[in-house]
């Protein structure tokens, strides 16, 4: 007989309630834990195709669990991104669409006040809320402060670009700044990643009796391309010829190929941890922990996508809107509701999140959001609903968007260079390292994913994330 996994967790949670009250209720929602990865491509682990290095632990979970193959982010670098993820809007209507500063010296412009969030929607349903890692979606104090959008708990780093350190001077712990007495003057003897694990760790532990969502924002693998003496020992020597980083925005690094698998392999114990810590407690069974990466592999640093095969079969790297900067690894398990070793080709997107967090939670959602729920994928249940299409925008490197229809894909670069640039077709059924530009073939499909992306945006309030031809007269378009 087969048996609904969302009824029957309702109707385990009613009997649960009917005999032995709320608290004990409580404890039948699942946890979740989303652990997001920072410029990890999508051929970045061994289950995806890795072969210069292994991710075992993260292996483990697509095992045990299931991956989507046709899984995006948000956009293609890092705040945008996570705007997504948190708010359910695609970049047509994301209040973030750029990495642009906050005012001061340190953070992210934030986003409006009163901006729900998915934590919003965990702290609705009675559930403990924590964000560890990188937020960079707002400075300290602002309106979106983690603790200003529904997290209960925040350590971590608040502004992305002190997050290039992996010995910062302070991480943020709430609301105050920790410092980290081990980096002071030319020292760097404070390893903040292990400072934000040891913290994601306790944070379970606190709330192994309750019902918790943990936002876990790992910083590996962005540049710095840097990693602790015992991990460099690890993988020194093996992927030579060495790519060689000579100081300059970034540390300089002679062993980038090294650090760079040194960093995947931490990445990749901390995770191990995590799943270790959930079944030491016994909790293993009742949490859903998701894992992806919020865009496609970097350059900077000394990095080397292309000697690891970064993207895989995939075409272009963070900052693209080709397939290489935006189609993610997504991976998900939940021990004996999640079907193990399962693929789901359901096409999804960084903004279904929220609303799959309502659908499993029968939670309402008091806004309106661009995603879908993929619960029915991940329960691997019939009646999926599918996206009419699916969009980007990103108006750095002359301004470009993206959108897909089934298997087509949209991508227009240049926007600010020109008054009318021209759509790049690509059949990802047929082609997906879009290597074949279709549009003269199907001037119908390229008519209608025009038209689509008319309708797909409004203009940003944040000028600095508006494009020439949209938002201004043409007679005032200049070539820059």
């Amino acid at each position: 007989m087969n048996i609904n996994p969302r009824l029957f967790l309702l109707s385990c949670t009613l009997f649960v309630a009917a005999s032995g009250g709320a608290d004990a209720a409580e404890a039948q929602r699942p946890n979740v834990i989303y652990i997001l990865a920072d410029d990890l491509g999508y051929g970045d682990l061994s289950c995806q195709g890795q072969t210069k290095f292994e991710t075992p632990n993260i292996d483990r979970l697509a095992g045990e669990g299931i991956r989507f193959t046709n899984h995006y982010s948000g956009s293609t670098v890092c705040a945008p991104s996570r705007c997504s993820l948190m708010t359910g809007m695609d970049m047509g209507h994301a209040q973030i669409r750029g990495n642009e500063q906050g005012e001061g010296p340190e953070g992210q412009f934030p986003m409006p006040e009163g901006t729900f969030t998915v934590a919003n929607l965990f702290q609705q349903a009675g559930y403990r809320t924590g964000v560890f890692g990188k937020w960079g979606l707002g400075y300290p104090g602002s309106a979106s402060d983690p603790l200003n959008v529904g997290f209960d708990r925040f350590y971590g780093y608040n502004c992305q670009l002190l997050a290039h350190s992996y010995y910062p001077a302070w991480l943020w712990n709430d609301n105050k700044r920790e410092f980290l007495w081990g980096n002071v003057g030319s020292f760097s003897k404070d390893y903040a990643p292990a400072f934000i694990q040891s913290e994601v760790l306790n944070f379970i532990r606190e709330n192994k009796d309750r019902p918790f969502f943990c936002y876990y924002a790992i910083i590996q693998p962005h540049a710095d391309l840097i990693a602790p003496e015992s991990y460099m020992e690890k993988h020194r020597g093996k992927y030579m010829p060495e790519k060689v980083y000579k100081e300059g925005y970034y540390k300089g690094q002679p062993e980038g190929h090294a650090a760079f698998a040194a960093m995947v392999n931490i990445l990749d114990d901390y995770v191990g941890e995590v799943m270790a810590e959930l079944e030491e407690l016994g909790i293993a069974d009742n949490t859903l922990v998701i894992f992806s990466s919020d865009n496609g592999p970097h350059q900077a640093g000394g990095a080397d996508p292309d000697y690891f095969d970064s993207n895989g079969i995939y075409r272009g790297y963070k900052r693209d809107l080709y397939e290489g900067g935006i189609h993610m690894p997504f991976i998900a398990t939940w021990p004996g509701t999640i079907e193990a070793g399962t693929e789901s080709g359901h096409i999804s997107a960084f903004w279904d999140f929220l609303p799959t967090v309502a659908e499993l939670l029968d939670q309402p959602i008091p806004i309106p959001v661009d995603g879908i729920s993929f619960l029915p994928s991940l329960l691997g249940e019939q009646g999926q609903k599918e996206h009419d299409y699916l969009y980007w925008e990103f108006t750095e490197k002359d301004g470009r968007k993206a959108i897909r229809k089934g298997k087509w894909k949209g991508v227009i670069y240049g926007i600010n260079k020109s008054p009318h640039p021209e759509l790049e077709l690509y059949d990802l059924s047929n082609d997906p390292g879009e290597t074949r530009d279709l549009a003269r073939e199907y001037p119908d499909v390229v008519a209608e994913l025009n038209a689509l992306m008319e309708q797909a945006r409004v203009p940003s309030a944040n000028p600095k994330w508006s494009f020439t031809d949209w938002d201004k007269n043409e007679s005032d378009f200049q070539e820059n």
